[in-house]
């Protein structure tokens, strides 16, 4: 897979204050990060998301690195794949270029993976891109949030905020998240997989 080119990061969560702190919201947190990263700003974008052009990070030599879409649907995250299409369609990018980065119950909190295509495990977000995208096989940054203690429901536990003891490491994590991002646009999935995947 080329580096070359643009590439579109979407960050999924649902929408307004009320929601902003959820576990279910650290998609939309990391791309925050890496729009720091690039000092721009967010503008309102026709396809119902907010979106930040930019580069991140830098190739061989010290070069600019690749050119890429920030992005966080403005809708609710059942209807993420509408925006998502959209971005793609008007930018120009092919699945193998978007990376979606959400949050993910099936990973122990604090943790990362990134895969290529798939199944979405019951993740709504996801099933709205695969549904509007027509294809399984874009880039995810799967981010770890764990699975609900005792019994608690999973739709209520990815919906309440990250608790005390997690907001100590949650830095640490949207950084990594953030990393791995950066590097599936400079470096590819191989080489992405090989840092966040190893035994650290």
């Amino acid at each position: 897979m080329s580096t070359t080119g643009t590439w579109l990061v979407v960050g999924l969560g649902n929408p307004g204050p009320a929601y902003a702190g959820n576990r279910h919201n650290v998609g939309a947190m990391v791309v925050d990060v890496l729009a720091a990263r690039t000092g721009g700003s967010f503008k309102s974008h026709r396809s119902r998301a907010a979106v930040l052009e930019g580069r991140l990070g830098t190739g061989p030599g010290g070069v600019p690195g690749p050119r890429v879409v920030l992005a966080k649907p403005a809708t609710y995250m059942n209807e993420s794949g509408g925006p998502v299409a959209g971005l793609a369609q008007y930018y120009d990018v092919e699945p193998e270029r978007v990376v979606v980065v959400h949050d993910e119950l099936d990973i122990a909190a604090g943790e990362l993976r990134v895969k290529l295509g798939g199944g979405e495990g019951g993740h709504n977000g996801l099933r709205s891109i695969s549904r509007s995208l027509g294809t399984k096989d874009y880039l995810r940054v799967r981010v770890g949030i764990g699975r609900p203690p005792g019994r608690q429901d999973p739709a209520d536990f990815v919906l309440k905020d990250f608790s005390s003891v997690e907001r100590k490491e949650l830095p640490i994590l949207l950084e990594d998240a953030a990393d791995a991002a950066e590097q599936l646009a400079t470096e590819g999935l191989l080489a992405t997989q090989q840092r966040w995947h190893a035994p650290r």
